[in-house]
């Protein structure tokens, strides 16, 4: 049975709709009673602590009533203001994590306990591969376009998730690239120029493997669509797919071994890892 509910595009796409976030609006009240108290027990307003630390006092106001997420500056200057010690600093990392969606934070669980991790990406470059710039462009262009805040707020988030290739033990990873998307001026020629070089700096990690299908490949077994699969390290393994406005995490093990099948007939297809790294050279070399 599939699992819905990472959100669409979380993988290597453009889209993300807002949902109730619970989890997310739970952290950020926690975070606004603890600011609240640590404020009152040094005796002093909304409006006193906002002079004092550079901030409105509607913004105090917000933070301590969940109603937005605190900057890590904001929760370093109420640290030292209120003399916390560095509980509100310590905050941080909590409130950054609810400030990306439910869908990126449930993605990035499940790749935080991959053991393998195998993608087959054919319209854009899969998430963990790009550049800010490339990830920054792919936002910006969305459809109905989104504010400012919110693309930064994903490509924060889509970077974020970038941490696990330092992950230890190292997880095994395999990227199949269809070729037009590593021909695809998405960005301009500058950003398509630094996302090449940094997917030959990631294909030479020991632990990274790279592949591109050319276009012009008879026999495709990827046609379909993008495809992704998760091998967990309890031993499970859960596949991912994503299309428009449907994200769909499958853990049917019939569904997975289909995926399997054909994410195994893919990569045969596909030029092998060395091939592919020389392959994205030469596309650097006209870009």
């Amino acid at each position: 049975m599939g699992v819905t509910g990472l959100g669409p595009q979380s993988g290597d796409g453009m889209e993300s709709y807002g949902a109730d976030d619970e989890e997310s609006a739970a952290v950020l009240r926690t975070v606004g009673r603890i600011v609240k108290t640590c404020r009152e027990r040094q005796g002093l307003t909304q409006a006193e602590l906002g002079t004092a630390i550079g901030y409105s006092e509607e913004q105090v106001s917000s933070v301590e009533r969940g109603r937005r997420a605190a900057s890590p500056t904001f929760l370093e200057a109420a640290d030292r203001e209120l003399d916390a010690g560095g509980l509100l600093v310590g905050l941080k990392t909590d409130v950054e994590q609810a400030r990306y969606p439910k869908k990126v934070r449930d993605l990035a669980k499940l790749e935080a306990e991959a053991a393998e991790l195998c993608a087959y990406a054919n319209s854009v470059i899969h998430g963990l591969l790009q550049t800010p710039e490339y990830a920054r462009a792919l936002y910006e262009m969305r459809r109905p376009p989104f504010a400012e805040e919110e693309v930064e707020r994903l490509v924060a988030a889509r970077l974020a998730r970038q941490e696990v290739f330092d992950r230890l033990p190292h997880p095994v990873f395999s990227f199949v690239q269809e070729e037009v998307t590593l021909r695809r001026p998405v960005g301009g020629r500058m950003v398509m120029r630094k996302q090449l070089e940094h997917l030959l700096e990631v294909g030479r990690r020991r632990n990274v493997e790279i592949q591109v299908m050319p276009t012009d490949r008879e026999d495709h077994a990827g046609l379909s669509g993008s495809l992704q699969l998760l091998r967990l390290n309890e031993g499970d393994t859960v596949g991912h797919n994503e299309v428009q406005l449907t994200s769909r995490l499958i853990s049917h093990p019939k569904e997975v071994q289909i995926h399997e099948i054909r994410y195994g007939i893919i990569r045969a297809q596909a030029l092998a890892p060395r091939e592919s790294l020389a392959f994205i050279e030469k596309l650097l070399g006209e870009t």
